[in-house]
């Protein structure tokens, strides 16, 4: 167990003292915080957090060790971790590492000690600002003249960083269909769901021409989630704007939701601190029904001014759009991750409806 001290300090000058955990040395990144009481090994390995700093309000972290099965992606990508218990003992018969040894082997820098619940105030109240976590650093000018070279996430294009390099498949090249997915951050749990409905998954870097992608002749088009700023990413807006000219079904998840948004001349707007947990309440307004969600987003879709546009989803927290689709086409999209196991399987059947569109 280290003693080494560490430093958080935030972009506003506020600044908090604990120990590291993890990687001894510094790392930067926009602060943000996760309410889940579970599930921690799956949120440091989506995609989606990359460029991230994560504060867990969980008092325990690591208590239950880490399992190749909780992974969504090949490694850690949070930028780094605030916690207030980082557990070096585990109790788990299927884990396979302490969470310290993860950390270590991942270079990913953290830091405990913290009332973690205080500083998720400061950042409520605040809005999500860059901060920089350092246990090799301990001078907090230094660390200011350090953060202040940050750049800020608004603005940023991230996806590109976390998008596979090479194209490659998932799932039986004999299934009844095939889905293209255009990887800007994809989570292994959203290609599982799809494989686990008969579905051949090719999953394309974020670059990939709207030709090439049509090219491998797709029943479907998947739209991933990712990290970053999608006002930052035009160059996958006019991908998005050639593949609905061929009116092939689409599916849209998270920065998905945000990209087919900006398709259809929808402007996004940075959130003052995002959504990220495992317990937000999302209303579908077709059905009626209510569904108990899991969100890692910093950005939403504003409201809508576009009449091909319809909005399908709302969260009951604060009423941004959780989900919208093309009247006439066969696309939507949704903010929230269908794929995770809040409600448990309260979302689950957005998967059933885009293979049912491949269907008909």
């Amino acid at each position: 167990m280290s003693s080494t001290q560490a430093v958080l300090l935030l972009k506003d000058g506020t600044y908090y003292q604990g120990t590291a955990v993890g990687k001894i040395g510094t790392t930067t990144g926009e602060i943000c915080f996760n309410t889940g009481m579970t599930g921690y090994q799956e949120v440091f390995t989506d995609p989606s957090y990359f460029g991230q700093i994560l504060v867990e309000t969980n008092v325990h972290i690591g208590n239950y060790g880490v399992s190749n099965n909780d992974i969504e992606s090949d490694n850690i990508k949070i930028a780094g971790l605030v916690c207030s218990t980082f557990a070096h003992h585990h109790s788990r018969k299927m884990a396979v590492n302490s969470i310290d040894d993860y950390f270590i082997n991942n270079q990913v820098v953290g830091i405990q000690n913290l009332d973690t619940r205080a500083i998720v105030r400061h950042v409520r109240d605040k809005g999500a600002m860059n901060a920089i976590i350092s246990s090799e650093i301990t001078d907090i000018e230094q660390l200011k003249a350090m953060l202040a070279a940050v750049p800020d996430m608004e603005g940023l294009e991230l996806s590109s960083k976390v998008s596979t390099p090479n194209f490659f498949t998932t799932g039986a090249d004999s299934a009844a269909h095939r889905v293209a997915v255009l990887d800007f951050g994809i989570k292994k749990n959203i290609l599982n769901c799809l494989n686990e409905r008969d579905v051949f998954c090719g999953v394309f870097n974020a670059y990939t021409s709207a030709a090439d992608i049509l090219a491998w002749k797709p029943d479907g088009i998947m739209i991933s989630n990712g990290p970053g700023d999608p006002a930052s990413m035009d160059y996958a807006v006019k991908t998005i704007q050639a593949i609905l000219g061929e009116n092939l079904p689409m599916f849209g998840i998270c920065l998905g939701n945000q990209l087919l948004g900006r398709s259809m001349g929808i402007e996004t707007f940075k959130m003052h601190n995002g959504h990220r947990g495992l317990n937000h309440p999302v209303k579908n307004i077709i059905t009626g029904h209510c569904e108990i969600t899991t969100q890692n987003h910093g950005f939403a879709l504003r409201e809508i001014n576009n009449p091909e546009v319809e909005v399908t989803h709302i969260n009951l927290n604060d009423n941004t759009i959780e989900g919208i689709r093309l009247k006439g086409r066969k696309a939507f999209s949704v903010q929230y991750h269908p794929e995770a196991s809040p409600g448990p399987h309260d979302s689950r059947y957005l998967f059933d409806d885009f293979v049912q569109m491949m269907q008909k």
